[in-house]
């Protein structure tokens, strides 16, 4: 995996979060000890700035999807990936908090980091079973063809309307001072 830009410090977390935590140069061991186990795997991504209702059909999705024994991997950009990508004064959220907070979802089993402007490295490492989507990317999105090509399927999950951080910070900003 290309180097890693940012670190995180997860020693002074609360063991239930910190257990669910992978640091991306450990990503391609745990996935090996994962499929000796023979366990589906489940992945989705994104910067998950400021978590809403719209993020949870998505991760209660990929929870249904990975079964009894199956595993939810969410995989988070960088604060430098969302910038790069998204605005300079974006993500509102740091990525420490953020992998937090994607820690204490009960529909989450494991989340790490990626500093790339999109997954597709990660993903050939991860080979999921199923990538967990939005419909605004739909069938034909960046991660498809990395999927398909280890084995794996989409599954797209139809948008919310009116729940995205940038209409949130939006709505925000017209409340006024």
């Amino acid at each position: 995996m290309p180097s890693i830009t940012q670190t995180i410090n997860v020693s002074n977390w609360h063991p239930a979060l910190r257990r669910k935590v992978i640091a991306p140069e450990k990503i391609a061991e745990t996935v090996a000890f994962w499929r000796e186990q023979k366990k589906k795997l489940v992945t989705l991504n994104g910067s998950f700035d400021l978590p809403h209702a719209g993020h949870l059909e998505m991760l209660s999705n990929a929870y249904d999807l990975k079964g009894e024994e199956g595993i939810v991997l969410v995989a988070l950009n960088t604060d430098a990936s969302i910038q790069r990508y998204k605005s300079q004064s974006r993500p509102i959220i740091t990525l420490e908090g953020r992998l937090k907070m994607m820690a204490s979802y009960l529909f989450v089993d494991y989340v790490t980091w990626f500093d790339q402007d999109n997954p597709i490295e990660l993903l050939k490492i991860v080979r999921p079973d199923v990538h967990v989507n939005g419909s605004e990317y739909g069938q034909d999105c960046i991660e498809a063809s990395t999927v398909k090509e280890g084995g794996g399927s989409l599954f797209i999950v139809q948008k919310l309307e009116g729940l995205s951080t940038s209409s949130i910070v939006e709505k925000i900003l017209s409340l006024g001072p």
